[in-house]
């Protein structure tokens, strides 16, 4: 008899959704011909559901309460960078640090190699994406090439393995995923299996071996990790590097981490000698800020456990009939749609036949709902040409009753805008403050309260 053929698998190559059978279009994320066929590792399967009488090995098994100590952190010796990895590298640990193309990827792990290799970490940098020669220039323009750094560029996953385990570093970085391939896998590099391949292969090496590998992947046009969302689960960490071409700052994300806070940030300055770390980056944010300029505010946020300053800018201007426009730079468009309706029913401010543009100043993407309130003064201050107040900052997040919400955290909030001069705070009515602050805080029960105290017509 013939053996019953493996049922073949479609994987869209864009966001890792799997398919019954081919089709032009992704169901899932919308990309066109980005669908392809997945072979198997192997043809062959299990006989039967079960894994039949044969028996495995008993585990270990130990209490909840524990007195194992946590484990030991490579410092990277760069501030901001220690932050977002919560303290340093662990060891046996996976990281996978995404980013757009030219955002400063390779510059930012190539200062960080050099700084594990000057205190004494064995590092391997392992380039499938330039030559050994490209990768040199760019440490020389930097300053590093006297660092003790390990250089090889290959693709093959086997090599490279096996070159890892005769070294045996302490750290070892992959620049970048996509372009590695295992030659056990009957896919085009960077395909889908490919990718899935080669991060399995690397974290269970990491695990294995007692090495921190940091991984590169590339980013689709959506801002996420190519190939598929599984990647990310493998992985101990998830970094992404955010920013604007045209903007010097860069901001290291965590969006998630095993071993430190999630959603903690780091920033960075672009600069012609490399990557330079900003230790006070509210004060960066805010240094071209116009404060006598109707339609803006500044918005006390939290990135993490970091305390963050940023100016909203809107700009409101008439529209043609039934054209209104919508732009949004640094915020969620839709979490704008519900505001301005929040506005209109509760307030009576109405924007439907104006044109309305929201940026975030400095290039920083802000997600916290605690910005609803800082947005809504930038807007009523663009619409009836007033500057909020110079002095303060303002936070609080806006419900559909247009009511007022207070956020996590208000003292680290206020102690940062004390010390970059702000003298009051505007917030919902609910704030609880641990310690007394130094600024003045006006509080607000509804966001109708707050458009007639604060910006009354007239």
């Amino acid at each position: 008899m013939a053996k019953a053929r493996t049922p073949a698998a479609f994987v869209c190559r864009e966001c890792g959704a799997a398919h019954r059978k081919w089709a032009g279009r992704c169901d899932a994320c919308g990309a066109w011909n980005a669908i392809e066929e997945e072979t198997a590792l192997s043809a062959a399967g299990p006989a039967s559901r079960s894994l039949g009488g044969a028996r495995g090995r008993v585990l270990e098994l130990s209490a909840l309460s524990g007195t194992e100590p946590d484990p030991p952190r490579l410092a990277v010796g760069v501030e901001e960078l220690d932050r977002v990895l919560g303290g340093g590298l662990v060891p046996a640990s996976a990281i996978l640090v995404g980013g757009d193309p030219g955002i400063g990827k390779s510059t930012l792990l190539l200062q960080a190699a050099a700084a594990f290799a000057r205190r004494g970490a064995k590092t391997i940098y392992v380039t499938g994406e330039e030559a050994s020669a490209q990768v040199r220039m760019r440490a020389a323009r930097l300053g590093l090439a006297e660092a003790p750094v390990l250089l090889a560029a290959e693709t093959n996953l086997r090599d490279v393995l096996t070159t890892l385990e005769a070294e045996r570093p302490a750290v070892a970085i992959v620049d970048s995923i996509q372009t590695m391939w295992a030659d056990n896998v009957d896919s085009a590099p960077g395909s889908v299996s490919q990718v899935r391949a080669a991060a399995h292969e690397l974290t269970s090496f990491a695990k294995r071996r007692g090495v921190s590998v940091i991984m590169v992947g590339h980013v689709t046009k959506d801002g996420q990790i190519a190939g598929p969302r599984v990647v990310e689960h493998m992985v101990d960490t998830v970094l992404y590097f955010e920013g604007e071409r045209g903007h010097q700052f860069r901001i290291l994300r965590a969006v998630k981490n095993r071993f430190g806070p999630a959603s903690e940030i780091g920033v960075f300055e672009m600069t012609g000698k490399g990557l330079k770390q900003v230790l006070n980056p509210s004060a960066l944010f805010l240094s071209d800020r116009e404060t006598t300029a109707p339609g803006s505010a500044v918005f006390a946020g939290l990135e993490g456990t970091r305390p963050v300053l940023v100016e909203f800018q809107a700009l409101v201007a008439p529209a043609q009939p039934g054209s209104a426009r919508r732009a949004v730079v640094g915020w969620d468009s839709s979490r704008l749609a519900m505001l301005l309706a929040v506005l209109e029913a509760r307030c009576g401010v109405s924007l439907a036949q104006h044109d309305v543009y929201l940026n975030v100043a400095g290039g920083l993407r802000v997600s916290e709902p605690a910005a609803d309130l800082a947005v809504a003064a930038a807007l009523l201050g663009a619409v009836r040409g007033a500057a909020a107040p110079a002095d303060a900052v303002v936070f609080g997040e806006i419900s559909l009753s247009g009511a007022l919400r207070p956020a996590p955290q208000p003292d680290l909030r206020l102690r940062e805008a004390e010390k970059l001069g702000f003298r009051a705070a505007l917030t919902p009515s609910q704030v609880k403050l641990a310690a007394k602050s130094g600024m003045t805080v006006r509080r607000f029960d509804d966001l109708a309260q707050f458009v007639g105290q604060v910006f009354a017509e007239g």
